[in-house]
């Protein structure tokens, strides 16, 4: 009976045998398939393989016969992710900070299920994350899933926000005091995973990192705030004038550069930032930027090809910042 019952599933193991150890460089014959099919219990004949290769084909499964007398066979060739593409997944993985040692390898490891196992192993292959510097906050896929049920459910939510002691541990700030936010959307940045949301103490538009999110909860029946500061939000603009993403008074400054560094101005504000020339050697650019320390440290990075000149108490205030630094040595 049991035998029987195998026999019923003969079309998914077949598939399943093409899927994970056939791709174009490894092509099986019917006796591999044959063979692959009996350590699953079920029994075939050369004929009924020719059959229910046809039967898959005729449903829409791109299985590709390759004639030879030596090496060829069938394999799987239309795939949902090609071989890069799913190369492409595993380095995004690897290299987002905000996902935990853990998650990287549970993802990289359904990744690896999309390919054949010779691919999957092209795949191990070039797989690097145990010294990156990863998250350690397990609960991240929760707390997207979350984030994303309260945005949908047009829902607000709460939360502690953590930070690192001397301890290396995450703790709650502010004595675990409880964040109450309107979620309005998600966003990457500097390789690290933000909530942009409304805050209902101060009525402005705030981010907080994912993963020091703890303890959230959906408050169901809460609607959401802030529809009006989000009507026009542009996410990539907010996230271009926020410096590391550490938050500070918006004001619009004019940046003058030595003309080398156009790639890295057009990198950092976009393609669209309009650029005036100043003579043979320099150009300058009007942008709106959230003033902070990581704003001014970008700039000092730059070195003296880069400056401010204007407005004028936005360059004593990057004076003084420079004055404080320096007054440390």
């Amino acid at each position: 009976m049991a035998g029987n019952s195998q026999q019923k599933l003969k079309l998914l193991y077949l598939l399943k045998i093409l899927t994970e150890q056939s791709d174009e460089e490894h092509c099986m014959g019917s006796q591999a398939l044959i063979a692959a099919l009996a350590e699953y219990g079920i029994h075939a004949e050369r004929k009924s393989i020719y059959d229910d290769i046809a039967q898959l084909i005729e449903f829409g499964y791109d299985i590709v016969l390759i004639k030879a007398k030596t090496g060829g066979g069938y394999y799987l060739a239309n795939r949902e992710f090609g071989l890069a593409e799913l190369k492409l997944l595993v380095e995004t993985v690897q290299a987002s900070r905000f996902l935990t040692l853990k998650k990287s390898r549970e993802l990289i490891g359904k990744i690896e299920k999309l390919a054949s196992k010779a691919q999957a192993g092209q795949l191990q292959r070039q797989v690097y994350v145990a010294n990156r510097i990863k998250a350690a906050n397990e609960s991240i896929y929760y707390i997207v899933d979350d984030i994303h049920r309260a945005i949908q459910k047009n829902e607000q939510i709460s939360f502690q926000y953590l930070e690192w002691n001397l301890e290396k541990e995450l703790v709650p700030r502010k004595d675990g005091k409880l964040y109450q936010i309107s979620p309005w959307a998600l966003t990457c940045k500097d390789e690290n995973y933000y909530l942009i949301g409304h805050d209902n103490e101060g009525d402005v538009i705030k981010h907080f990192r994912v993963d020091k999110m703890g303890q959230i909860r959906v408050l169901a029946g809460v609607g959401r705030r802030g529809a009006a500061l989000f009507e026009r939000f542009d996410i990539a603009a907010y996230a271009n004038k926020t410096f590391g993403m550490f938050g500070g008074r918006e004001e619009i400054v004019t940046l003058e550069f030595e003309n080398r560094f156009i790639g890295v101005v057009i990198d950092r504000f976009g393609k669209e930032v309009p650029v005036r020339k100043r003579g043979q050697e320099h150009f300058s650019v009007r942008v709106q930027v959230a003033l902070s320390g990581q704003f001014y440290g970008w700039l000092t990075g730059l070195g003296p090809g880069a400056k401010i000149t204007a407005p004028e108490e936005v360059v004593e205030a990057y004076r003084s910042y420079l004055e404080r630094a320096l007054a440390q040595y």
